[in-house]
């Protein structure tokens, strides 16, 4: 583009002929601008938070035995296969926690009744992220104890206990004894259950080295998640590995239905800045055509023209990208506290698209002032439209 002063010097005079139209023209241009990167920061964040809600709700993806027949270490997997379990996908890491399930017999010490319950011995990092739910109550300094269990709060009101009491377990003739440490509540199957650490759960069941299943709570997008599940099938193929399949769809189509809606609205932000700036340059195409006609007259080309007009759209568009989008993220931390409970994470790389795209749609609606190429010094010196 030209750098003589002259031509800036034109532009200049271009841009600052109408106070008013340049106000409306920017205004447009900026709310346009606003909206374009407050909707777009919420539709990076949605990913985030989705992901975050969903992996509140548990584990997602399972590795289970392939064997189910109760002999033998049948129905169980080898406890060394851990340590062939991925530590984290997409650079995210991945809790796993390993089960033994056992139906005991359960009574507070000190009782003689004893009633079934399933006893989950659990060995692994993240048991908080792969069980949903939330501690009614819990003591830290009991949690160290060797012997130390957690009880659902269903299980808590069938035994009457609380943290700080003990539990007797027993198990076809063989007995342990843990002390409650937190009262955990789900709302699903694991309230009943009592959690211990995984060596009491193998004593109790005589199953050493064994355990039930594993479970993960792997963070990333659906397809990311298809491909880890993919991979460690193929690493473990004694074990059958397959995600939850109605925690995977609803977070893949929920995100889909967020992510299309927001970039539907953003299109038709755009297409309505686009006229609006439009109605405005067709204003100028029309108070220009003399301007124009006297350019031509003494010399002027029409790619200087052009050269003249489409400069003007791009500072325009820059001065109104560069405002706007830095109101639309700020507007966008609110908008994701209104709607997901707590503010958005500004993602600082839409800031130069939000930008980017006023620009183009600044360039795009002085599409009116493309008749001005065809003006004809003569016509305008006769007057004529």
């Amino acid at each position: 583009m030209p750098n003589s002063p002259m031509f800036w010097r034109i532009v200049r005079r271009l841009i600052t002929a109408n106070y008013g139209r340049l106000f409306v023209i920017l205004l447009a241009l900026g709310a346009g601008a606003a909206i374009t990167s407050a909707l777009l920061n919420l539709q990076i964040d949605a990913k985030r938070r989705l992901t975050t809600e969903f992996r509140a709700l548990g584990a997602n993806v399972i590795v289970a035995p392939r064997d189910t027949n109760a002999n033998s270490g049948g129905g169980t997997l080898e406890q060394g296969l851990i340590a062939n379990l991925p530590t984290e996908n997409a650079g995210k890491p991945v809790p796993t926690v390993a089960f033994l399930y056992v139906i005991g017999a359960v009574a507070k010490a000190g009782e003689i009744h004893h009633e079934a319950a399933v006893i989950a011995g659990t060995e692994g990092q993240g048991l908080t992220q792969v069980r949903p739910g939330r501690r009614t109550e819990y003591s830290a300094d009991l949690e160290k104890d060797p012997a130390a269990c957690e009880v659902g709060a269903k299980a808590a009101t069938q035994f009457k206990v609380h943290a700080g009491d003990s539990l007797h377990l027993r198990n076809q003739g063989r007995e342990a004894t843990c002390k409650v440490y937190a009262v955990v509540a789900t709302g699903g199957a694991e309230d009943t259950q009592i959690f211990t650490n995984l060596a009491t759960a193998q004593a109790l069941a005589d199953l050493p080295g064994r355990i039930s299943l594993v479970q993960l709570s792997v963070t990333g997008t659906p397809d990311s998640i298809d491909r880890f599940i993919a991979t460690l099938s193929q690493r473990l193929p004694v074990a059958d590995v397959h995600g939850i399949k109605q925690l995977a769809e609803a977070e893949g189509k929920l995100y889909n239905r967020i992510s299309g809606l927001l970039s539907t609205t953003v299109v038709i932000v755009l297409f309505l800045t686009s006229l609006c700036v439009m109605a405005g340059m067709s204003n100028v195409a029309i108070e220009r055509k003399n301007d124009v006609g006297l350019m031509k007259a003494i010399g002027g080309s029409v790619r200087r023209v052009v050269r003249l007009f489409l400069a003007e759209a791009i500072l325009m568009g820059i001065v109104g990208g560069l405002i706007g989008s830095a109101v639309g993220i700020v507007g966008s931390i609110w908008l994701g506290k209104a709607v997901f409970g707590v503010a958005a994470q500004p993602r600082w790389i839409v800031y130069p698209v939000s930008v980017g795209i006023t620009i183009i749609v600044s360039i795009a609606a002085a599409f009116p002032l493309r008749r001005l190429a065809s003006v004809r010094p003569a016509n305008v010196f006769r007057g004529e439209a």
